[in-house]
């Protein structure tokens, strides 16, 4: 083994490639530093892909990148050898928007996901799923039977169940299981008794309580109507549980190689987030955006700020304009084809706060005291609503990098992405969806209209600052499958959506990793492999950019490594 060890080091300082990549030197401290080499090591630091021989990290950050010579005369005695064994090392990645603090409950909850991510296809399948996962020690976790992420548009029946299909999991105890979307919730009759949810009910402004026809509630929660049971329902019973949602959550994201998390619409889980940030149990930064009816409690806090205390910091503030369009409760200009249940002729989906004064308001707050502002908005209208809004307080302020994002966008026209290039916002857009739900866009919208769903490469085209996401919990946090997704653009039944809106694989890493940090403000520190940065990696079994693009969704992250330190290995 000494031998072996021995002959590696020499192989390793006989390598004089040069590379254009090729770092300052960094003068040498006492500690121990750590040579990665053996594989691709890209820096995603160019406009076309660049590539160092090896990447020396000490102290939580990366020392050198560059030649194997300079890099192990940089990294002094002492230094660990990490070879590579010719997998890929890439810089930590970072999703565009997420919903970290709702991982816990879809790692542990019933997988009731459709394939490829789980196995419910059907409404038998689900309900089996869901019975088989009812037992003591799983209902003592909330208090009720619950399952993340059914998706109507891919279940045979093509329809929401209801609380009669829910009733054969258990009469006895509460159930709720929640869309994909995270913008719907159905429950058993009993889950109703105990919300108080009756005939009587009145619909929330901007959600919805479906009926049937005798003006009974049929399980079936919209949007405003949903969100705010959603959080009681799937709050954990104890403090242990709490512990174990929140690990399982962490767990799950430094397995696709996260080492930046956002909390895209935090409300009162933000001091749950502080209590983990307190006891240093945040194992990878978490970034959260306030929901805008929370921002007076604690916007003003210590931890609204732009650099992270033990792995947690406030970003800004979240605004949510409409739903999402696999429910069909994105706001659009033009009626859907085909129409939810109970909708009328021309239903065209309807706003989350119907009054552009009080949406007017919600901005001015965000400009007046410089708070980053992501907008989540699906249909047109609903991005209409936000420009014209917006835009006079972009005049009125000064709009100089404040990095305002508009979330989602899946139905925004081009007209509307000049509107945003002029107001200087940041697309972050969810090619995700031409997997999971294109062929669904195209049945409810039209041929032509659903091509254009979450157009990546117009934007880019047009010169917006762009990230992509996968908006988990709404999908599993696979950044590989988003990275697939946005190259490839292939739906559930193998056509492409859009093949003019593809992303080369290198534009859609560098939307995941350089990109992303700078829509955190964090691209100084994160994004790239480069001498000063944070030590933020994640080893990948294969590249994706020398890979078939359908083989990109079926890389695996090897290792994730926060600041010097492996919190993740497969």
């Amino acid at each position: 083994m000494k031998k072996i060890t021995t002959f590696l080091i020499l192989s390793i300082l006989t390598i004089s490639f040069s590379c254009k990549n090729e770092s300052k030197e960094i003068t040498n401290t006492a500690s121990t530093a750590t040579v990665y080499y053996g594989g691709d090591i890209l820096t995603m630091e160019g406009e076309e892909p660049e590539y160092a021989e090896a990447l020396v990290v000490r102290d939580g950050k990366i020392e050198y990148v560059g030649t194997s010579s300079k890099a192990m005369e940089i990294a002094g005695k002492g230094h660990v050898m990490k070879n590579l064994q010719g997998h890929t090392l890439i810089p930590g990645l970072i999703d565009g928007h997420v919903h970290v603090s709702n991982f816990g409950p879809q790692a542990i909850g019933a997988q009731i996901l459709p394939p490829p991510d789980a196995g419910a296809k059907d409404i038998p399948t689900l309900i089996n799923i869901l019975q088989e996962w009812n037992t003591p020690e799983n209902r003592s976790l909330t208090g009720w039977i619950f399952g993340m992420g059914f998706n109507d548009s891919v279940l045979e029946e093509k329809r929401f169940p209801t609380k009669h299909d829910l009733d054969k999991v258990s009469t006895e105890y509460p159930v709720m299981i929640t869309h994909i979307s995270l913008h719907f919730a159905v429950v058993n009759s009993k889950g109703l008794e105990l919300l108080n949810i009756t005939s009587e009910t009145k619909d929330p402004e901007g959600g919805l309580i479906r009926r049937e026809k005798n003006g009974e509630p049929n399980g079936v929660l919209e949007e405003l109507a949903a969100v705010p049971y959603m959080a009681k329902v799937l709050m954990p019973s104890s403090k242990e549980v709490a512990d174990k949602f929140f690990e399982a959550g962490i767990n799950m994201a430094m397995s696709y190689g996260y080492t930046t998390a956002q909390d895209g619409r935090t409300m009162q889980n933000h001091e749950d987030l502080v209590a983990k940030a307190e006891s240093n149990q945040l194992k990878i930064d978490v970034v959260s955006y306030i929901d805008y009816l929370f921002v007076d409690d604690y916007m003003s806090s210590k931890w609204y700020s732009n650099t992270y205390n033990n792995h947690y910091r406030i970003g800004g503030m979240k605004v949510t304009l409409d739903g999402s369009p696999q429910g069909r409760t994105a706001w659009r200009t033009q009626p859907y084809l085909l129409l939810p249940d109970g909708a009328k002729k021309g239903y065209s989906g309807y706003p989350a706060i119907p009054q552009d004064s009080i949406v007017s308001s919600i901005y001015e707050k965000g400009f007046k005291n410089n708070w980053q502002i992501l907008t989540h908005a699906n249909g047109d209208a609903a991005i209409d609503q936000m420009i014209r809004t917006m835009k006079p307080l972009t005049e009125k302020y000064n709009n100089q990098d404040r990095r305002n994002v508009l979330i989602h966008g899946q139905y925004v026209r081009e007209d509307q992405l000049d509107s945003l290039k002029e107001m200087d916002i940041i697309a972050s857009l969810f090619p995700l969806h031409t997997f999971y739900w294109g062929d669904w866009h195209k049945e409810i919208i039209g041929d032509s209209l659903g091509n254009k769903i979450s157009p990546t490469k117009t934007a880019l085209d047009k010169g917006l600052k762009l990230t992509i996401h996968t908006d988990a919990p709404v999908a599993l946090p696979n950044l590989m499958r988003v990275l697939w997704t946005a190259s490839k653009r292939e739906s559930r039944s193998g056509e492409i959506i859009g093949i003019e809106e593809r992303l080369t694989p290198y534009q859609a890493l560098k939307a995941i990793t350089i990109w992303s940090a700078h829509q955190h403000f964090e691209e100084n520190s994160k994004g790239s492999l480069k001498a000063g940065k944070l030590a933020d990696l994640v080893i990948l079994d294969k590249n994706p950019l020398k890979v078939d693009l359908s083989d990109i969704k079926d890389i695996v992250v090897l290792e994730t490594i926060k600041e010097g330190v492996t919190v993740y290995k497969k």
